[in-house]
């Protein structure tokens, strides 16, 4: 044991190269131990048919089950931008309905000609 306050300093000579190989392998395993988030994206239109929207529900679910994040977002085509309300009210929906695996981070919010949603997986 080295204490820092000895008299005269003690210092301990190292291979530099090495300190700086084990440094690197130290990094290397912190780096494999994060965990990596992974958003998967699911994409509507505004007027998305019961059928249409019932599988890619099942497909949400599937992706926050598995623990990734979901971007859920309403595309607007031309003059489609009109439906605003129903692209809203189908994202909300969405929410409600997967509410008992995910959390909704972001609410609906229009960016463009996209309304984006956010929502994350219960721990």
């Amino acid at each position: 044991m080295i204490t820092e306050k000895a008299n005269p300093p003690v210092c301990r000579i190292v291979d530099y190269k090495k300190f700086l190989y084990e440094q690197k392998k130290k990094e290397k395993e912190l780096k494999a131990k994060q965990q990596k988030v992974v958003i998967k994206e699911i994409r509507f239109g505004p007027q998305t048919d019961e059928h249409d929207y019932e599988f890619k529900k099942r497909h949400a679910r599937s992706f926050l089950e598995e623990g990734s994040k979901l971007k859920a977002y309403v595309f607007f085509k031309g003059r489609s931008i009109i439906f605003k309300e129903q692209g809203e009210i189908l994202l909300l929906k969405l929410a409600q309905e997967l509410e008992d695996v995910g959390k909704v981070e972001q609410l609906p919010k229009l960016e463009g000609k996209r309304m984006i949603m956010m929502m994350a997986p219960k721990k």
